[in-house]
């Protein structure tokens, strides 16, 4: 039985910290630690301050853990209360050692969730941009599977990326999606509640999806 996605992809993973080291490289980052900074900018844009206490937040293929640094760096507001997830046993014991007072999750959501917790929002930065020799057919699977698995972690809302069509050029290693893919899944299948964000000078795009709110909903 062929490996599936999270595990080639958590391979690759590891096989860039393992040749880059603790960085944005060694997460299969290539640019700059600016570009890097924006995505994690992008992300944390997801969660909507609704109170003065702080969100619940998960990091889903939090790898090394660098969102985190990225907080502390840059507290958000809302502020963030930080949990981590991973299917790499080599990544998380990095993100651990590091972080001992933080809650890692090592775990693999397409085989169930019912031993996590729930969290306010959850990112998955990353996840859907590289597809290496997946194929197309094969990560848009994933991506769908995992997505409809995640979902019902999230209390109020999720952020996912992915590589734009709106290149010059698309790398045969990554996950370009057209964005009418995106939209027509996510209304059809998570919520009909969402922020496509294509704005901030990188070659990919991300997506917010709130829950509805169901007695708003029905009464219009």
């Amino acid at each position: 039985m062929s490996e599936g996605p999270q595990h080639v992809l958590a391979r690759a993973a590891e096989g860039f910290f393992e040749e880059h080291g603790d960085n944005f490289r060694g997460v299969g980052w290539t640019k700059s630690q600016a570009d890097t900074d924006l995505r994690y900018q992008v992300m944390l844009g997801l969660a909507k301050r609704e109170s003065d206490g702080p969100v619940d937040l998960l990091d889903f293929g939090c790898g090394l853990a660098h969102l985190y640094e990225y907080i502390q760096r840059n507290p958000p507001d809302p502020p963030v209360r930080y949990s981590g997830l991973d299917v790499s046993s080599k990544l998380l014991a990095v993100a651990r050692r590091k972080f001992p007072e933080l809650n890692f999750y090592e775990h693999d959501v397409l085989a169930g969730i019912e031993d996590l917790p729930r969290f306010d929002y959850v990112v998955l930065n990353g996840v859907f941009t590289y597809r290496l020799d997946i194929s197309y057919e094969r990560m848009l699977a994933y991506w769908q599977n995992l997505l409809l698995q995640v979902f019902p972690l999230a209390r109020k809302g999720l952020a996912f990326n992915v590589m734009s069509t709106a290149v010059d050029w698309e790398r045969d290693d990554l996950f370009h999606l057209p964005i009418e893919v995106v939209t027509t899944f996510v209304t059809e299948r998570l919520s009909r509640r969402f922020v496509i964000r294509h704005d901030y000078p990188l070659y990919e795009y991300t997506t917010y999806v709130y829950r509805e709110d169901r007695a708003s909903a029905s009464a219009t």
